[in-house]
């Protein structure tokens, strides 16, 4: 209770981004050590160490299903002493192929009655080199994604060989690579969602993934997307077809939202933040409905990795039984603090023991055929 009655109220007295700056640069120096990293490790997943059985995705193990999404860490400066609070792994970037500075501040703005945030960074990042840089120097001791975005200078009908530039620069560095064409904070990205053009752009980053393979004789590279919540039926089920039709991994299920309907916050505080996409629990029962739509379209083919609204072990749950292999959470670390990743870890591995159910592969998409009849049509 220290973070959420002590820490937390401190915190968010500062603008939220120089709070985050601030407080990553103090947690990484408080566990620059290795070691150190490794003792709290081992004694934070010590209760739930073994409650999952065996976690094998995309042909890596993973300790526990619970990840840091991407847009965190965007440099991979911090990953190695985040490692330490027992993520089973953690997504850095968004990272695009040269630095750019993002949006003017303010960007990042919290909405505490909703335990929301609303960003409109634009893939601020010190360049994919820069964190290829980073990660070589100290890398952390989970599974470690990348995330990589549009530049935003960068022309739409350019955008597969901006993504295959960072593709190729990350790719030595990551165990998995997520093509992000879902932010709403980079003008027109989203357009790249659109059936031609994903195709177009995920069969030129597979070419290259082949290539590279071959040339280092080493294993492909698992390579995901993640998209909108704000799609439709027909939108998801594209979705599916060409991230079949290109042999990926998985999907990510969802980045930020443009809807503001049914928020707490008043009216005139969510408008003077402006533009920008919301996260955390306003998004959590769309994600979710996202994620089951997901898993039955794609009949158990494709990875899927829930993130949106992931406060609790309960959340986790609700994405898992959806039909979520992993999930990720960023808005809950915010407003949960260090602890919240055990506390997930915890609460859900307990949830299992409930249910009897003896491995997280057993729960995956066990409810995920509830209801469908019923449900009402996506708007």
């Amino acid at each position: 209770m220290f973070y959420e009655n002590f820490l937390r109220p401190l915190l968010f007295r500062l603008p939220a981004e120089t709070a985050h700056e601030w407080s990553m640069r103090l947690f990484s120096f408080a566990l620059a050590n290795q070691t150190s990293r490794s003792l709290v490790r081992r004694q934070v997943t010590k209760n739930y160490r073994e409650a999952y059985g065996s976690i094998e995705r995309f042909g890596l193990k993973f300790d526990n299903p619970i990840g840091l999404a991407a847009g965190f860490d965007k440099n991979g400066l911090y990953s190695a002493a985040l490692a330490a609070l027992g993520f089973g792994f953690i997504e850095t970037g968004t990272v695009t192929r040269h630095a750019q500075p993002g949006n003017p501040r303010p960007r990042l703005f919290r909405l505490p009655l909703d335990a929301a945030l609303i960003n409109r960074q634009g893939f601020n990042n010190d360049g994919a080199p820069a964190l290829v840089a980073a990660l070589n120097r100290d890398r952390p001791e989970c599974v470690l994604g990348v995330n990589i975005g549009k530049c935003r200078v960068t022309p739409l009908e350019e955008a597969t060989a901006d993504y295959v530039a960072s593709f190729e620069i990350v790719r030595p560095v990551a165990d998995y690579i997520t093509i992000n064409v879902s932010s709403p904070n980079t003008p027109n990205l989203r357009e790249l969602q659109r059936p031609e053009a994903l195709d177009e752009l995920l069969a030129a980053v597979q070419r290259r993934n082949h290539e590279l393979s071959l040339r280092d004789e080493l294993n492909l590279t698992p390579v995901l997307v993640k998209v909108a919540p704000d799609l439709d039926d027909a939108a998801l089920e594209m979705i599916v077809d060409v991230a079949r039709r290109n042999q990926l991994a998985g999907i990510i299920a969802t980045n930020t939202t443009l809807a503001r309907d049914k928020l707490k916050t008043p009216r005139h505080i969510v408008e003077a933040c402006g533009a920008g996409g919301l996260s955390g629990a306003p998004l959590r029962a769309r994600s979710t409905e996202i994620i089951r739509r997901l898993y039955t379209l794609a009949k158990g083919s494709l990875v899927i990795i829930g993130t949106g609204g992931v406060f609790t072990g309960a959340d986790a749950w609700d994405k898992i039984s959806a039909g979520a292999s992993l999930v990720q959470l960023y808005t809950g670390f915010v407003y949960g603090g260090v602890r919240v990743v055990q506390r997930i870890n915890e609460d859900l591995s307990g949830i299992l023991r409930e249910r009897g159910v003896r491995s997280l592969d057993e729960a995956v998409g066990c409810e995920a055929d509830v209801n469908l009849k019923t449900r009402a049509a996506f708007v």
